[in-house]
């Protein structure tokens, strides 16, 4: 920070350190987790099973909402993870249009290989770090994670992304 309480400028032109490794442990991040992810499911494939490991079967309407997306973005996300058997559908009531999709046990198998890698890679850096860096490293992290606009603070405990003006304004 600069003494008015700006952030200096970013020079432009060639990435500064923080954002080279910012931009490195991104990368690392993604290849560890395309190694226990080889159906290539994507991250908003991943928020619709993580949303049905944590509330159970969901309409898919529900869930368009949920995740705030539409519904044709919903009956995609669907039919993949239909298709790689990770979750399934039912119909529900007297209206046999009407369908509520759960996580399967292929589609738990899933989420407990990728919570597992999630745990070694912790385990990994934590063996790397003093437990004073750990916890340093770990307030760093939401720091940072506030600074990009995600906000912990909202009651029902969800990030949501906040617009760039809003980053600003926080500031």
């Amino acid at each position: 920070m600069t003494a008015s309480g700006a952030p200096p400028e970013m020079p432009s032109g060639e990435p500064d350190e923080l954002e080279d490794a910012l931009s490195h442990l991104q990368c690392v991040l993604v290849a560890r987790r395309a190694l226990a992810n080889p159906e290539g499911v994507t991250w908003q494939q991943y928020d619709v099973l993580e949303l049905l490991r944590i509330r159970g079967p969901m309409m898919p309407s529900a869930l368009s909402t949920a995740l705030g997306v539409s519904r044709q973005t919903i009956s995609k996300a669907l039919r993949i993870l239909k298709d790689l058997g990770l979750v399934g559908q039912e119909t529900v009531g007297a209206d046999r249009r009407e369908l509520t999709t759960f996580l399967n046990a292929e589609g738990h198998a899933f989420l407990a290989r990728i919570a597992h890698g999630r745990r070694d890679n912790a385990r990994a850096v934590a063996a790397a770090l003093t437990p004073a860096e750990r916890a340093m490293f770990a307030e760093l992290c939401e720091k940072a994670t506030v600074a990009l606009g995600f906000d912990p603070s909202r009651p029902d405990g969800a990030d949501r992304l906040r617009s760039a003006g809003e980053v600003r304004e926080a500031r």
